[in-house]
C-alpha cells in the first residue's frame, strides 16, 4: 500500500476517534441517546462523510450532491457529531443537545444543515433510499444514494419491499450499509428475528452484497472504493461492527443500546478515546 493511501488511512481513524469523544460529549451532556449503536456506526459514517460521498458543506443544497439516509435514526449523535466536523453545523450548537427548543432533535430532521429528510421511524429508510435513487434515474441525475440501517430494523416489512423495488428498477446508484453490530434495545438479533443469513437472502433480491468488517477504516474504504455504480444492481455493505465500539466496557454490551454513562464511567471512556487520539498523532510525527 501506498504512503499517501497509509496517511488517508490513519487520517480517518483520528478522525473518527475525535467524532467519536465528541458523540459521547454530546450524549453525557444531554443525559440521554442512543450510546452503543452511535458508537458502532462512527466508522462508516466517517468514511462516508470524509472520503466517499460528494458533497459541499457551504452549499448542502448542491442539486448534484450525494445523498445520505440515516435510517437508523435514533443514533442520531453521531451524525450531528459528523455534521459539525465536516462543516455542515457549527460545533458548539451540539452542546444544545437534549435542551429545551434546541433544534437538534432525537432523531434526523431536515432543518438541520446536512440532513437530507426525517428519518427514524425504524424500517423506512431505504423506502426513502429507492425513491431518491429512481428520481435520480428518471431525471437523469448522476448522484448516488447511501442508506444506513441497522441490523434490528431488518425485522420490518417494509424493508423487503424497498429491497425487491431496487432490485426491480435496477438502481445501480443505491448503496445499502447495514450496521451489523448483532444487538438491539431487546437483546441478540438474532434472539430477537433471525435474520441470518443475512447475505443470501439479499442476494436472492437482486442485489450485489459485500461483506466488510465495520470497525476497520481500512476495510470499509477498500469496499467502497471497489463498488460499480454501472452494473444495474443495488449495492449492500454488511458492515460487522461492535456495539459500543471503542470504549472497552462498552462493547458488546446490550444496555448500552440506550444507556447514557456516570460521571466515572464518561471519565473513563472518555480518557480511553484521548489515549488513542495521542497515540494517532505520535504515529503521524
Amino acid at each position: 500500500m501506498s504512503k499517501s493511501k497509509l496517511n488517508r488511512i490513519k487520517e480517518l481513524q483520528l478522525q473518527a476517534s475525535k467524532i467519536r469523544k465528541r458523540t459521547l460529549e454530546i450524549i453525557y451532556l444531554a443525559k440521554s441517546g442512543h450510546t452503543g449503536g452511535s458508537l458502532s456506526c462512527i466508522n462508516i459514517l466517517t468514511v462516508l462523510y470524509f472520503h466517499v460521498m460528494k458533497i459541499d458543506p457551504r452549499n448542502p443544497k448542491k442539486e448534484d450532491r450525494d445523498r445520505f439516509v440515516m435510517s437508523k435514526g435514533h443514533s442520531v449523535e453521531a451524525l450531528y457529531a459528523v455534521l459539525a466536523s465536516a462543516g455542515f453545523i457549527d460545533d458548539s450548537l451540539l452542546e444544545t443537545y437534549g435542551s429545551f427548543k434546541s433544534p437538534l432533535a432525537g432523531h434526523p430532521i431536515n432543518k438541520i444543515p446536512g440532513i437530507e429528510l426525517n428519518s427514524g421511524a425504524l424500517g423506512h429508510g431505504l423506502s426513502f433510499g429507492v425513491g431518491i435513487s429512481l428520481a435520480a434515474k428518471m431525471d437523469k441525475k448522476t448522484f448516488r444514494t447511501f442508506v444506513l440501517m441497522g441490523d434490528g430494523e431488518l425485522a420490518e416489512g417494509s424493508v423487503y419491499e424497498a429491497a425487491m423495488s431496487a432490485s426491480h428498477y435496477k438502481l445501480d446508484n443505491l448503496v445499502a450499509i447495514i450496521d451489523r453490530n448483532g444487538l438491539q434495545i431487546s437483546g441478540r438479533t438474532e434472539d430477537v428475528m433471525t435474520l441470518e443469513p443475512l447475505k443470501m437472502r439479499w442476494e436472492a433480491f437482486g442485489w450485489q452484497v459485500f461483506e466488510v468488517n465495520g470497525n476497520s477504516i481500512k476495510d470499509l474504504i477498500k469496499t467502497f472504493d471497489s463498488l460499480d455504480y454501472t452494473n444495474k444492481k443495488p449495492k449492500l455493505i454488511i458492515a460487522y461492527t461492535t456495539k459500543g465500539y471503542g470504549v472497552s466496557f462498552m462493547e458488546g454490551v446490550v444496555k448500552w443500546h440506550h444507556g447514557v454513562p456516570n460521571e466515572e464511567q464518561f471519565k473513563i471512556a472518555i480518557a480511553e478515546i484521548e489515549e488513542k487520539i495521542k497515540n494517532f498523532k505520535i504515529n503521524k510525527l
